[in-house]
């Protein structure tokens, strides 16, 4: 019904444009009635003129302006232009009230789809969506079957194999994009990526290599420098890859996007070096806890972390005053990756403290240090 009032009222606003001018009732006299007319004007200005009832300046504008209507009237004459006669109005408001709503209504029975339910806008645009990404990359293996060293082609490609999952497709391609292309710090960079994920995220040798590779081409490169910090602490050399992670940090512009994530890498490092979140709670782990946990699975380790933190934080809810707990329970959020509770624990240990200096101080240098500013 919506469809079908729209197009009612399109068909009336066409028709009123039609019959606007048709309407309008403006004695049209005859070209050959007009021309006498401003013969007589202009002469009604000569005697006007002579008997001193209007000026030379006045005169003379006045003729001017009779005489370009006269002219105009003497075009019309000798163009055979008329006026529409009473006769021809009505012919054309018939036209436009009948002829025109009638037309168009054929056109669209004819053209259109009156009888076609509507679709919704969701399936129309999934109707008008590019072939399937698998579709695309066969095309594009196709075309480096034939030109295996496009060196542009391995470069497109290579980001689609990471994002289905081809990790060693995605190696292979970036490989290419080396060999063919030249050695440039994000090429090399990728492949790094590309290698680290293949192995699961260590960073093997190649892949180190090749982060080495991209951090010489362009000392300012993110990526190198992170897995390269990574490779440090799977290395077991913590201190490197605390340098290398603050360095990025330093450096880092406003609003880096890639910082956060910098961040928590150097919390859970410093959160692996120093002491247990939890070292000083009340009652702690006992030693058949220990033990146990020797045994357990990461996802196991986990759960027990958790269920200590949980502990911890029903405890601050009654035992208010204790700052170190609070201090612990941050630490512990952010171990487990849940910055959303370490800023509540931090809302709440402030209020515990009120306008103690000395503990806003500590609080505010935990915050820093954890990358939880703003």
């Amino acid at each position: 019904m919506t469809l079908w009032f729209v197009f009612s009222m399109m068909t009336a606003a066409a028709i009123f444009a039609v019959l606007w001018p048709l309407g309008q009732r403006r004695a049209v006299a005859a070209v050959g009635h007009d021309l006498r007319i401003y013969r007589d004007q202009l002469d009604e200005i000569d005697r006007d003129r002579a008997a001193g009832r209007i000026g030379a300046a006045e005169a003379e504008a006045a003729k001017i302006e009779v005489s370009r209507r006269l002219l105009t009237a003497a075009d019309r004459q000798r163009s055979g232009i008329k006026p529409a006669s009473p006769r021809d109005r009505r012919v054309v408001a018939l036209a436009a009230l009948i002829a025109l709503p009638l037309l168009s209504t054929a056109l669209y029975l004819l053209l259109g789809s009156p009888f076609v339910p509507g679709q919704p806008l969701a399936a129309r645009i999934e109707a008008q969506q590019s072939p399937p990404l698998a579709d695309l990359v066969a095309q594009v293996e196709q075309h480096l079957a034939k030109d295996p060293q496009d060196a542009h082609g391995w470069e497109v490609i290579a980001p689609v194999y990471m994002q289905l999952g081809r990790f060693d497709d995605a190696a292979r391609a970036w490989r290419n994009a080396v060999t063919y292309g030249g050695s440039t710090a994000r090429r090399e960079a990728n492949l790094g990526e590309a290698l680290t994920a293949a192995a699961n995220g260590v960073v093997t040798a190649d892949a180190k290599a090749a982060f080495d590779r991209a951090a010489r081409l362009d000392p300012n490169d993110v990526k190198s420098h992170y897995f390269l910090g990574l490779a440090a602490e799977q290395d077991g050399d913590k201190e490197e890859a605390r340098r290398i992670w603050q360095a990025l940090l330093n450096a880092a512009a406003p609003g880096a996007p890639w910082a956060d994530f910098v961040r928590a890498s150097l919390a859970r490092l410093n959160a692996q070096q120093a002491p247990s979140p939890l070292a000083d709670q009340s009652p702690g782990p006992s030693s058949e806890d220990v033990a146990a946990a020797a045994n357990m699975n990461p996802q196991q380790r986990e759960q027990m972390v958790r269920g200590m933190v949980e502990r911890l934080a029903a405890r601050l809810k009654t035992d208010r005053g204790d700052f170190d707990g609070w201090l612990r329970l941050v630490r512990a959020y952010m171990v487990l990756g849940e910055r959303d509770k370490a800023r509540a624990a931090i809302a709440d240990a402030r209020q515990a403290i009120g306008n103690d200096a000395e503990k806003n101080r500590q609080l505010d240098a935990l915050i820093k240090s954890l990358g939880l500013e703003g």
